[in-house]
């Protein structure tokens, strides 16, 4: 049983957020072609990390810097990518913190953008039953790029560690499994496998992995069941006080609140494994597992620890899910509203000492990468 469950060495084999960032890692350039589905215990493997060793030496050479790589437009050709991988939420801190390195800024409503115009190509666990070895197979991230880029959502100008173009890097590299990479034409789903929504509830927006969501569930509207931790949440989950409908809100896990951002992991497992991961929804301000499915909706902005909206939500307020159209909102009148907001006062920090303490009083929202303030 456990050689079966563990095959081999290497990350776990689904579209998790280590295999998503290392596939967008090639779609960005910053990474060689192979180094997102190479499997660990291959030669392959090897031969890669040695040319990334003379890659190096020749970017030195050459003059080549991680910005002269890491373009707006590179970003654009990562979050294409992303949408067609159906990959983890947490691409959406990750990319714009990244971006902010190398002084872009990605706007959230980017990614809903590419998400309209780029379909869903490949059913990746945790959501599908295809892994990164099955990609690998089919012709990896070069194959995905060069079928999106019958629809021109990818420049093939962008530079590649290699020191090749994208378009160099994709040519001849066509998809050798059409149920593993879908054609363009034939996709899993019409849009990509990330949504941003925004509404009231989230002003600065949230993210939610579409393609992992049951149809029944992208539309939801439900009682709020309010908790201040992920502990919280988890004892009502495991003690059977979630029922069918429920909306669960878990927040103070957000980067101030956490502090940090902690996964949530444990309550969306939880959730499924109550069977109830296609009857209820969960919110939160912290993020969740690449490996998560189901509603989980996360990065709601602002978070409670900054005072936002998911502050004010109190235990049975109605909340509205509409993930086609992109919204998320709190069903109580103006009047309400200005009442709580006018009473609100966020809960203390959980750390009031060293280094966590100093890093949420510097951290951004999860809407900008939660990375530090530029002062």
């Amino acid at each position: 049983m456990e050689s079966k469950a563990c095959p081999s060495c290497g990350s776990c084999a689904g579209m998790f957020t280590a295999n998503s960032m290392n596939c967008l890692s090639e779609a960005l350039g910053l990474g060689l072609p192979g180094n997102g589905t190479i499997p660990a215990p291959l030669a392959e493997r090897v031969r890669l990390a040695k040319q990334a060793g003379m890659a190096i030496l020749d970017l030195v050479k050459k003059g080549i810097k991680a910005r002269d790589i890491a373009t707006m437009e590179s970003f654009k050709n990562a979050m294409a990518v992303d949408m067609a991988l159906g990959a983890s939420t947490n691409t959406v801190l990750h990319l714009p913190a990244i971006a902010n390195e190398a002084g872009i800024e990605l706007d959230l409503n980017l990614f809903n953008e590419f998400s309209n115009k780029t379909p869903h190509l490949c059913n990746m666990s945790p959501a599908g039953p295809h892994h990164i070895q099955d990609l690998n197979e089919a012709g990896g991230i070069p194959a995905v790029m060069n079928e999106l880029d019958k629809l021109g959502v990818i420049n093939k100008k962008c530079i590649n560690a290699n020191g090749k173009t994208v378009g160099e890097n994709i040519k001849n590299r066509p998809v050798l499994d059409k149920e593993v990479i879908r054609p363009v034409d034939n996709p899993y789903h019409k849009e990509g496998g990330l949504a941003i929504l925004f509404g009231d509830l989230a002003p600065n927006g949230c993210v939610v992995k579409q393609s992992a969501v049951d149809e029944s569930m992208l539309k939801h509207s439900g009682p709020a069941r309010v908790f201040e931790s992920e502990e919280d949440g988890m004892k009502a989950i495991l003690n059977g006080k979630i029922k069918k409908g429920d909306v669960i809100v878990i927040r103070y896990e957000g980067p101030k609140g956490g502090p940090g951002m902690r996964e949530m992991l444990s309550p969306t497992s939880a959730v499924a494994g109550m069977g109830l991961d296609k009857d209820v929804a969960l919110l939160t301000d912290g993020r969740f597992s690449g490996g998560t499915r189901g509603a989980a909706i996360g990065h709601i902005s602002p978070e409670a620890a900054e005072g936002g909206p998911i502050g004010l939500v109190q235990e049975g307020d109605m909340i509205d899910i509409n993930i086609p159209e992109k919204k998320i909102s709190l069903k109580i009148s103006e009047e309400e509203k200005k009442k709580r907001i006018k009473n609100f006062k966020p809960i203390e920090p959980k750390i009031k000492t060293g280094y966590l303490y100093r890093y949420s009083r510097l951290v951004t929202s999860a809407a900008t990468g939660a990375v530090f303030k530029k002062e």
